[in-house]
């Protein structure tokens, strides 16, 4: 499904850019280190200039396309301010989920930032549609009916024809958004090339009882975190769920993919991603969610979830890699894992690895950053291994308990990750949920989830989901003003 191409404008006077958390300048400010995949990116002179007190105002062409740059390496974030919903058309797709659609509908209406945006609500063959059809009547939404249920990428669809505005909202009806969230979206888009921006996904009910609900609250599949972050495949951010997005309708050509019945808001992040245009995620704007908080139906939908990943694959590639990992990690944790005289052995591959990126980190006739390079190079290898932790007990659990049946060794190394990586989950978290319980989320989450990964895959006939990828290489960047 092809996506139209952003307009060709720039970046509008007076807008705004910062350097991003964790963006380092070295070298005088000639050269910027970050981004998600991490770069460093080299400024020539005039460039360092326009870069005060890390930050950057567009005033012309020059300045303009160094702020798109910056953006574009995930090395900045916009400076966002409220704007108009004036021009917002809210789609809410809603299946016999009427006490939700009433509870939504009532908080669009009460927050001003929405009280006047036309709603459409899609009733996507609910089995008792007058009840949907009272309360969107209640409310004064329009109104739209699937006699059968075609899913939510088809709903979700009628209700973007549906819309005349140029912004689209798209808002679950087990959703309820905080007061000021779409005037919040609704500043990115004077990002011409902005085509899609999400809010912060949070629990509905943080205090429900039960122990998935604790767990829940802490870590939801839909919840992208507290960091604002520009999103791409294989990034710290690489999707934004579909449960609340602000869309530019011009971008979306014939919106969701309505063959998949999961995954289909992250095929459609991607596709956007891929046509030129820019996704945000803004952390600032929150949106509640009611998650499911049943343990039955919890790990049914993360066995769902999991589903998705080999349709993914099949559409985008390496873009759904469990693991990112350079050949130089994967051969040191390969060599630590056989002892101590592999520790030593590994210490090596990164000694080599360090020099090797050191001459890349040189600037023109300056002297190769060593301390700095190894810094990476030990910080990388760490994420690796956290990554490659996750993946033994996640993605590929069921290898990783065919090699403990047959090898004691192994069983010690799977438990031994399965202990470390509960602990690491845990630990940002221990004051709001004990051990016990957020051990117990975790590895059913992890069991669910992997199943319906293989479960996807069989299916699928397409392993490229499972597979480690290697990252890009980090390139020296270019000038990108005179």
């Amino acid at each position: 499904m092809t996506l139209p191409a952003p307009p060709g404008g720039r970046l509008p006077d007076g807008f705004a850019v910062r350097l991003a958390p964790g963006t380092q300048r070295r070298d005088g400010g000639t050269t910027l280190l970050g981004g998600s995949p991490f770069r460093q990116l080299r400024l020539a002179p005039a460039a360092r200039a326009m870069v005060r007190d890390d930050r950057l105002v567009v005033r012309d062409d020059r300045t303009a396309a160094l702020a798109a740059r910056l953006l574009d390496a995930g090395m900045a974030d916009p400076e966002v301010s409220p704007a108009s919903t004036a021009d917002v058309t809210v789609v809410v797709p809603v299946k016999d989920r009427t006490d939700g659609l009433a509870r939504l509908l009532a908080a669009l209406r009460a927050d001003p930032g929405t009280a006047g945006c036309p709603v459409v609500v899609v009733d996507d063959g609910s089995a008792e549609p007058s009840a949907v059809g009272a309360v969107a009547r209640a409310h004064g939404a329009g109104l739209v009916r699937h006699e059968v249920s075609r899913g939510p990428a088809a709903a979700r669809n009628a209700g973007l024809r549906r819309a005349r505005t140029d912004l689209v909202a798209f808002v679950d009806s087990d959703c309820v958004p905080a007061p000021g969230w779409l005037e919040r979206l609704a500043g990115h888009l004077a990002d011409p090339r902005v085509a899609l921006v999400a809010p912060r996904i949070a629990a509905l009910d943080a205090v429900a009882p039960g122990w998935v609900a604790r767990y829940e609250s802490l870590g939801s599949a839909l919840d992208m975190g507290p960091t604002a972050a520009r999103v791409v495949p294989l990034s710290s951010v690489s999707y934004v769920p579909s449960a609340a997005l602000l869309a530019r309708r011009a971008a979306l050509g014939d919106g969701f993919d309505e063959t998949m019945e999961v995954a289909e808001d992250v095929d459609l992040v991607w596709r956007v991603v891929g046509a030129g245009w820019r996704v945000r995620y803004e952390p600032a704007a929150t949106v509640a969610h009611e998650h499911r908080v049943q343990p039955g139906q919890w790990l049914r939908r993360r066995l769902f979830y999991g589903t998705g990943a080999a349709l993914l694959a099949q559409r985008h590639g390496a873009a759904v890699a469990p693991v990112v990992i350079s050949p130089w990690s994967a051969a040191a944790w390969a060599l630590a894992l056989t002892g101590p005289p592999g520790v030593l052995a590994a210490g090596s591959v990164l000694g080599v690895a360090s020099a090797k990126l050191a001459r890349r980190l040189a600037p023109p006739g300056g002297r190769p950053p060593h301390r700095l390079a190894a810094a990476l190079v030990v910080r990388g290898s760490l994420l690796s291994g956290r990554a490659l932790a996750r993946a033994v007990t996640r993605h590929h659990w069921p290898l990783a308990l065919a090699a403990a049946a047959v090898s004691r060794r192994a069983r010690w190394l799977v438990a031994g990750v399965a202990v470390a990586d509960v602990v690491d989950g845990w630990w940002p978290h221990r004051r709001e949920i004990d051990l016990p319980t957020f051990a117990a989320g975790r590895r059913l989450e992890d069991l669910a989830y992997g199943a319906g990964l293989w479960l996807g895959a069989v299916r699928a006939r397409d392993v490229r989901a499972l597979l480690p990828i290697a990252p890009p290489p980090l390139s020296p960047g270019q000038r990108p003003t005179r």
